[in-house]
């Protein structure tokens, strides 16, 4: 029983549907290694044992022909997202003693119906909205960020305390997050899964967030979320052999150390040895406005988005949120809406450019995770990506100077979710077989 907690849900799903592992045992396993592990790795921001008993046992009496699709599947979910039976405390003074809310938000309605044992609620930052890290660590170096602001669920998964979570990403909060804890994140399609119930910051950007440690647990959330391409994939694995493989390092390239330097080079190396054709690409030069364009309407929509708990409780907020309502940066409604148009002309763009190619990559992150807690990293090789509304999937595989790990992201048009995984699937384990990065944590 102990060593369920290192399965893939696609696995224990398996094992469940077919009587040989009840949800009770599963569950079991994986409160036992949240119990050894989680004084270090402070993934949580609620988690009652007992009602996660409660729950499984009830889900083991459901009649075999009525289980669901993840029937027993146990999920990490953000603590940003409401849930009826667990408080929703958004890392905030303001909701520190938060009562369950009467309603679940829709993701979490879709898993529930879908027979998902809804685990526990995760850490992140203030509201999903500043880079002051939670108490949370890396579960492969107890020193550094796991990232954020989806910290608990990229530790939770990592450490395998819970085999599929919830983030969101406004900026790089998933993405940055798979990359520093070594594992599978899907931002999908902006607008692709709904986002009724999450807390809001930019709703051009908010997108819900997957988190696992095989892409075969990301096909299965897709699937549930009807995460459904207009050409469907085929039933067989992408072929990389003789495939069309784009490298695009985009304006923040500077940024890159040696670990994500490293990363490139390899990847294309292990590529081009499997027969893909891999080339370099540069983005037109708009492409570089849009760092600037991100942050303006992150700045416009946030005077809106926090301007309620602000007036209800400035002083239990963080200074950042304060500077939002406060148009600290002065930005001008001109300005806010030249950033919405520019965005928008160049996501057509972007489509045109990536459906000419089979798979494109771009950095996750500036490197390892940075040592100390009080920071959760540099989000600047995902936002653009997040602003132009695409699928991204980040792909472990490699490691840094420190041999901590370090992913790169696959991203493709629009609406492309099911390619992106389909494709992700098939490199995913090339990169994981010769990337050189082993988790000590197996």
């Amino acid at each position: 029983m102990a060593e369920h907690y290192r399965l893939d849900a696609s696995h224990a799903l398996s094992l469940m549907q077919n009587g040989d592992l009840t949800v009770e045992e599963y569950a079991k396993s994986l409160l036992s290694r949240i119990k050894e592990r989680d004084h270090v790795v402070k993934a949580w921001a609620y988690l009652d044992p007992d009602f996660v008993l409660k729950q499984a046992r009830a889900l083991d009496q459901i009649p075999a022909e009525q289980r669901g699709p993840l029937h027993g599947v146990a999920i990490g979910v953000k603590d940003v997202i409401l849930t009826k039976d667990m408080p929703t405390q958004h890392n905030s003074a303001i909701y520190t003693s938060s009562e369950p809310s009467t309603v679940d938000a829709a993701p979490i309605i879709t898993l529930r119906a879908s027979g998902a044992l809804i685990f526990g609620k995760t850490t992140t930052t203030e509201f999903a909205s500043v880079t002051d890290g939670p108490e949370t660590s890396n579960p492969h170096d107890s020193t550094r960020t796991p990232g954020g602001s989806s910290s608990g669920s990229g530790a939770a998964v990592g450490d395998f305390q819970v085999p599929i979570a919830l983030g969101t990403q406004t900026g790089g909060s998933t993405v940055r997050p798979g990359s520093f804890n070594g594992i599978f994140a899907l931002k999908p399609t902006w607008g692709a899964i709904s986002r009724e119930g999450l807390a809001q910051y930019s709703i051009t950007c908010d997108t819900l967030g997957l988190y696992a440690r095989s892409v075969a647990d990301l096909q299965l959330l897709a699937k549930v979320f009807q995460l459904a391409d207009d050409k469907p994939v085929k039933p067989t694995p992408f072929d990389i052999k003789r495939s069309k493989v784009a490298f695009c390092k985009t304006a923040n390239w500077p940024k890159a150390g040696p670990g994500t330097q490293g990363a490139w080079e390899k990847a294309k190396s292990i590529l081009e040895k499997q027969g893909a054709k891999v080339e370099e690409i540069e983005l037109p030069e708009d492409f570089a406005k849009i760092k600037d364009w991100h942050a303006n309407v992150l700045a416009g929509e946030g005077r809106t988005s926090f301007l309620g708990n602000y007036l209800l409780a400035k002083d239990k907020m963080h200074s950042m949120l304060h500077g939002h309502v406060e148009n600290h940066t002065k930005l001008s409604r001109k300005a806010q809406l030249e950033s919405y148009d520019g965005c928008a002309r160049l996501r057509p763009v972007w489509d045109d450019l990536a459906s000419k190619f089979d798979a494109v990559f771009t950095p996750s992150v500036v490197d390892e995770a940075p040592v100390g807690l009080g920071s959760t990293g540099d989000a600047s090789f995902c936002s653009m990506w997040t602003i132009l509304q695409v699928p991204c999937l980040n792909i472990p595989g490699f490691g840094g100077e420190n041999k901590l790990p370090i992913g790169l992201t696959l991203v493709g048009p629009r609406y492309t979710d099911e390619h992106v995984l389909w494709v992700g699937k098939s490199i995913g384990e090339v990169f994981a077989r010769e990337g050189g990065w082993k988790s000590k944590l197996i």
